[in-house]
């Protein structure tokens, strides 16, 4: 028998207090006005409308579309934390979920309008009742006003964007939703995506130096993960506390992680992406640290060191890293203006192949293995030797072959270096005192006028180097 006395309000839905309207009435009243500035990057606003210069000389007299997308579901009614698209980002500077770019052409250029969700004030019935947005669920956020002034572009709100009937045919991209897709009858546009990804593969001033700010804080956040291995080994705590110890820096230093952050101890070491981190850290072996912070403004580090967890490296694994080692030298030493992008990759593949042909591991020559009909050598380091980074970890990935392998590197370009060798625990290709063996090393550079310049130099990279940084570190 149900008992009539006591209102069934469990939550905010089933059934709806928004439709009482002593509660609703209630609610709406006896806030203070809490202002908050819009959360802008120093420098974000004005590096973007540059942005959208270079893009409009691109694409004279096309209406463009650039959607920040929204949030995934990770389960039920759980969002993963919002993190905006890329190429909206670099046009905006604005990290607001649901919010659209139009730009529309105008005598000279392109008029940028950005359409974003009004926050749910008091008064608006999701202020309660809407938990991934509403102000009493989440906290207070910046307004239209608030947004147009940081971004110094005009802001309308979202529903306005309805409104709209000269978007017909428009370039689309970004996280543009399929039903804005079909609302407004706009062309996805493949020729859009790679003339952003075009434009973003030479960094201005102020993204050059968003990207100094992400690498030192995780050349930072190494050194706070290797001073806790004593404690991952000691406490059992394993792989997944080195993890969480980057990822906690990183939150704090930054946005968060740039990508799922690995920690691979001995025969985990060689698996690529080994994001699982549930193992331990093995004290007599490698231990692979591949992480990267992505600061506040989106762009983000990438650096991997392979260190020894007891401090010394073992002869075998020295041997290793040696290799790798002149192999990454080998790719560094191609980076200067003028060069051929892949030049790099193919420098470190034929010390790569050379190597593993003196230790007897290749069935054919040197020159059979690197042919095109060969590759032996890249059963041991199946991926490439780098890519370039900036607002994505790998950046750029919507241009095509001709502007990305096949073309010459110019001053701003920042991108990878990440030669490696996996032997794999279950190899019985190599001999057993390799197996279980994974090393890479892996700087960021930036081309320079001159030459390039290893923005993640403050990690050292000879197994010296590697060794004496270690033990000063777990001492």
């Amino acid at each position: 028998m149900t008992d009539t006395t006591r209102p069934p309000y469990a939550g905010t839905r089933y059934p709806k207090l928004a439709e009482v309207p002593a509660f609703t009435e209630f609610i709406a009243r006896g806030w203070g006005a809490e202002p908050v500035p819009a959360p802008m990057v120093d420098g974000a606003a004005e590096a973007a409308a540059s942005h959208r210069r270079r893009l409009s000389e691109r694409l004279p007299g096309a209406v463009i579309v650039v959607a920040a997308g929204t949030a995934r579901v990770r389960n039920d009614d759980c969002d993963y934390l919002f993190r905006a698209d890329s190429d909206f980002v670099w046009l905006t500077g604005c990290q607001t979920e649901g919010a659209v770019l139009v730009m529309t052409p105008v005598p000279g250029g392109h008029d940028a309008q950005l359409y974003a969700p009004p926050p749910f004030r008091p008064g608006d019935t999701g202020f309660f009742a809407n938990a991934a947005h509403g102000e009493l669920w989440v906290g207070a956020s910046p307004g239209l006003r608030e947004w147009a002034e940081a971004l110094q572009i005009g802001v309308e709100p979202l529903p306005a964007l309805d409104d709209r009937k000269d978007l017909g045919g428009a370039l689309a991209a970004g996280a543009v939703s399929e039903a804005l897709v079909a609302e407004h009858g706009l062309e996805v546009s493949p020729q859009l995506g790679r003339n952003l990804s075009q434009l973003r593969m030479v960094k201005d001033a102020w993204e050059i130096a968003q990207m100094r700010l992400a690498i030192d804080a995780t050349v930072a956040g190494f050194a706070e993960t290797v001073r806790e291995i004593p404690r991952a080994v000691e406490d059992g705590l394993g792989e997944r506390w080195l993890q969480g110890t980057f990822d906690r820096h990183a939150r704090t230093h930054g946005n968060g992680p740039g990508y799922a952050t690995i920690v691979g101890s001995g025969a985990h070491a060689p698996v690529l992406h080994w994001v699982r981190c549930d193992g331990p850290i093995v004290p007599d072996a490698a231990l692979l640290l591949d992480m990267g912070v992505e600061a506040n403004s989106l762009y983000t580090a990438d650096v991997t060191r392979t260190i020894p967890a007891s401090g010394t490296f073992s002869p075998r694994q020295r041997e290793v890293h040696d290799l790798v080692e002149r192999a990454h030298r080998a790719g560094l030493a191609q980076i200067r203006p003028g060069t051929v992008y892949l030049d790099f990759h193919f420098a470190a593949m034929e010390v790569i192949a050379q190597g593993l042909h003196d230790w007897g591991l290749l069935p054919v020559s040197v020159d059979e293995a690197l042919s095109p009909s060969g590759q032996f050598h890249r059963r041991y380091l199946a991926c490439g030797i780098g890519h370039h980074l900036g607002l994505d970890v790998h950046d750029c990935s919507k241009a095509e072959y001709e502007d990305y392998m096949g073309a010459e590197l110019e001053a701003g370009v920042v991108m990878t270096v990440e030669p490696g060798l996996y032997f794999h625990a279950n190899d019985l290709t190599v001999p057993p005192e390799l197996r279980g063996i994974g090393v890479r090393l892996e700087d960021d550079v930036l081309v320079t006028e001159t030459g390039s310049e290893v923005l993640s130099a403050g990690l050292p990279i000879d197994a010296v180097g590697v060794e004496d940084w270690t033990k000063a570190l777990l001492a």
